[in-house]
């Protein structure tokens, strides 16, 4: 303790009985101070990004799940359109089928 006290300096809030050195007590109490005060901001830093990170990861996971179902919907559209087609290709033959048979009579 001697050891320590002689290369340290002597905090007295901490030690009884020594000479009072209050430089060197402020100085290692600020640098406790401020070594919680940065742990806590550099905390409170992380978990602030990791809140976006994660509502980011969820917003384009989402975004994802949209396009595949977006896709999925433009390919029954276009299935649906190509039915339409044949189907109003038929008619048409059929309509023509039906006036040339009114036609002939």
């Amino acid at each position: 303790m001697v050891l320590l006290t002689l290369t340290w300096g002597c905090i007295p809030e901490l030690t009884p009985h020594c000479m009072d050195m209050t430089n060197s007590s402020s100085t290692y109490v600020g640098i406790i101070i401020g070594a919680i005060i940065g742990a806590i901001i550099s905390w409170w830093i992380f978990n602030r990004q990791k809140k976006t990170s994660d509502k980011q990861d969820y917003t384009l996971n989402r975004i994802e799940q949209i396009e595949n179902y977006n896709e999925k919907l433009l390919e029954k559209i276009k299935q649906l359109e190509e039915h339409n087609e044949k189907l109003l290709e038929k008619i048409m033959d059929l309509n023509k089928k039906i006036d040339s048979l009114l036609e002939g009579q």
